[in-house]
């Protein structure tokens, strides 16, 4: 199935083909289903957080829950990007992807993902800003200045997504055109270059861990803060409300980044575990997510409440 013609991008590849996991055929549409439902699970959840931002007074004026509410948006296209696909291959549909769908993928996988790298940096900048500086939080986290940095998260993970994107696919793919995984990812596409690829992986590496390292550091940085704060209020109930604000964004952080580093940050090596690492980060934690947020977090809960009885946040308030 290795067609040609793609001579504008110095290659003779038009299209490759996704192997998928690898698993037991009589298991097709029982993962099939299971995929399914995780997706529109997914996609109701995050859409639920959005909704309830945007109908709720009291949350879509809190910096807090605009962050939210785009981390929300977020996991909805990039489950998309992925899952549809992935999905296919449990079916007796064609595994082929055309060549500048494979760089699409790829680009708005890393555009989107590294988007949330700089986006849980600044929940957790929010978060310290709320309870290490909370008189002078308004002013200093306020929603003009949030608009702007979320715009600016936009912005540089529409740049990372380019330049992953264009290192890669400049690269001549001669055949074969086999991905050994379940979307156009970097370490598994580099495999089937028809050139050496050393640079590509170093850049890679420098570039991926440069963003993920940075914003890990900034994000340890800020709740080494927080802890300090927290440990010097003098009430355990005071304690228990602050750390309550903070434990939902620790645990996606550590469900996201512990599997980012797994796949990118092992100097090309390959893995037994790869595929199904990746699962995870890409199909598990963007379900994860609203659960995460909605079962841990007080204000979301009573919004939540409000909404299904018919009760405004003012109607609560009298």
């Amino acid at each position: 199935m290795n067609k040609t013609n793609n001579t504008s991008l110095d290659t003779t590849v038009s299209e490759f083909i996704l192997l998928g996991l690898s698993h037991p055929p009589n298991l097709k549409i029982l993962l099939f289903l299971v995929f399914f439902i995780i997706y529109i699970l997914t996609q109701l959840g995050n859409m639920l957080i959005l909704l309830t931002v945007w109908a709720d007074p009291k949350l879509h004026a809190r910096p807090m829950y605009i962050l939210l509410g785009v981390l929300s948006f977020l996991d909805m296209w990039y489950s998309s990007v992925i899952v549809p696909r992935f999905i296919l291959n449990f079916t007796p549909a064609s595994k082929a992807i055309p060549f500048a769908g494979c760089v699409a993928q790829l680009y708005f996988s890393h555009f989107l993902g590294s988007t949330q790298c700089f986006l849980y940096t600044l929940m957790a900048y929010d978060r310290y800003l709320a309870i290490c500086q909370p008189l002078r939080y308004p002013v200093l986290m306020n929603g003009r200045l949030c608009i702007v940095l979320v715009a600016g998260a936009w912005v540089a993970g529409s740049i990372h997504g380019s330049i992953q994107a264009t290192l890669t696919f400049r690269l001549p793919y001669c055949g074969p055109n086999q991905v050994d995984h379940f979307f156009c990812d970097i370490p598994a596409v580099l495999r089937l270059a028809c050139a050496d690829t050393t640079v590509n992986k170093l850049v890679t590496f420098v570039d991926i861990g440069v963003v993920a390292a940075s914003c890990f550091m900034l994000i340890l940085l800020s709740y080494a803060n927080i802890v300090h704060a927290i440990l010097k209020i003098r009430t355990a109930d005071g304690r228990r409300r602050a750390f309550s604000t903070c434990s939902s964004h620790l645990t996606v952080v550590t469900i996201y980044y512990v599997p980012c580093i797994f796949i990118y940050l092992r100097a090309g090596s390959k893995s037994p575990l790869d595929g199904a690492v990746a699962v995870f980060y890409t199909v598990v934690t963007p379900l994860l997510n609203p659960l995460i947020y909605t079962l841990r977090n007080q204000d979301m809960k009573s919004a939540l409440k409000r909404i299904a009885t018919g009760r405004g946040a003012t109607d609560e308030n009298k």
